[in-house]
């Protein structure tokens, strides 16, 4: 168990479930992040502003039902019903029109989004097969961190033996950091677990 992690089990144990993360953010983390980054007004602290799961079905050109499929899953983790995407532009070599749905979109902003980093964390991310941490050098130099998961079936929301079709999600984690250091720090005041740096 990481230091961020006993942490914010240790504060946070009257807050189990919905917005325990966040009171850890507000109680610990903003303070933290005043004295590391020299910040005098706690307003300017760099915070999560949102986090985008973006989940691409190109087969739903072939079978439209099956981001019915998807999109029950999604909304089961997430906790807010998806989004459909549909293809900007036609493209013959794949069978796509424009205006098809290739995809779907959740964007979670307050408790949800904290609830969300709070279980991908600490529940979804320690249930990938052989995982030795995310990137550090996934972010996009505003401040914004991307990354993937292969499998939706790490979330313990997902009853394996029911799952229809396993699906990958890319998962944006967007800050109001104004640069990439700034929310390196924030995500790992959460417990982040990104790779260990090589010596």
């Amino acid at each position: 168990m990481s230091n961020a992690t006993a942490a914010i089990a240790r504060d946070t144990s009257a807050y189990e479930g919905t917005g325990r993360l966040l009171h850890y953010y507000r109680k610990e983390v903003v303070p933290m992040l005043m004295e590391e980054l020299g910040y005098k007004n706690p307003m300017a602290v760099p915070r999560l502003e949102k986090i985008v799961v973006n989940v691409a079905a190109g087969e739903a050109v072939q079978d439209p039902k099956i981001l019915d499929v998807i999109a029950q899953d999604l909304a089961q983790i997430t906790g807010q019903k998806p989004q459909v995407r549909r293809a900007r532009k036609a493209v013959a070599a794949f069978h796509l029109r424009k205006g098809m749905p290739i995809g779907l979109r959740v964007t979670l902003r307050k408790y949800r989004m904290y609830d969300f980093l709070d279980r991908l964390i600490h529940l979804a991310l320690p249930r990938v097969r052989d995982f030795r941490g995310l990137p550090r050098d996934a972010f996009d130099g505003r401040g914004n961190y991307n990354f993937g998961l292969k499998e939706h079936t790490v979330f313990p929301e997902i009853e394996v033996d029911k799952v229809q079709r396993v699906f990958g999600m890319d998962i944006a984690i967007v800050t109001t950091a104004e640069t990439d250091h700034e929310a390196r720090v924030l995500l790992e005041a959460f417990g982040f677990p990104f790779q260990r740096e090589q010596q």
